[in-house]
């Protein structure tokens, strides 16, 4: 439930909105088909439907099997690097948010407190939050899961982008 301040505010129409330019931008994110919000007094209810993704695989489902090799996570930097790039913030960037495809595509998901700004420092707190997700996701596994060299390989991916 959330609180009802008009209805181009709406969470569900926002995240359309975004996810639609992406999409237009060709960036890894899936296509939103509907949206819609259901008011109830001062609160509304919402809903988003998108396309389905090739892949259900999250970044912290594969840590959680095996470790990823750095190509891999350059692949990762590079997606996010897209979004930046595109001067996306995305509000919730963590390692559940991340699908990996077998054919080498990240995409990104979650995007309903995202936006697009003009870069900046925001940058850098979104990276901190990631890798606090991916800390936080492999605490407890074996340490080749997640470590400096694959965080360096994401930065160095995030630069090729």
């Amino acid at each position: 439930r959330y609180l009802w301040t008009g209805a181009d505010r709406t969470r569900a129409f926002r995240e359309w909105r975004i996810l639609h330019e992406l999409r237009a931008a060709d960036l890894p994110v899936p296509a939103p088909v509907a949206a819609r919000y259901e008011r109830s007094g001062l609160f509304y209810r919402a809903d988003l439907i998108t396309e389905e993704l090739p892949t259900r695989c999250t970044v912290a489902r594969a840590l959680a099997t095996a470790p990823l090799a750095a190509a891999r996570w350059r692949e990762v930097g590079e997606c996010i690097g897209r979004l930046h790039a595109h001067g996306v913030h995305h509000a919730d960037l963590n390692a559940h948010n991340l699908l990996l495809d077998d054919d080498g595509t990240v995409y990104v998901l979650d995007f309903d407190r995202g936006r697009i700004r003009p870069r900046g420092a925001w940058e850098k707190a979104v990276l901190q939050r990631l890798q606090r997700s991916l800390r936080k996701v492999t605490a407890g596994l074996p340490p080749d899961r997640f470590d400096e060299a694959a965080w360096q390989a994401l930065l160095l991916g995030l630069k090729d982008a």
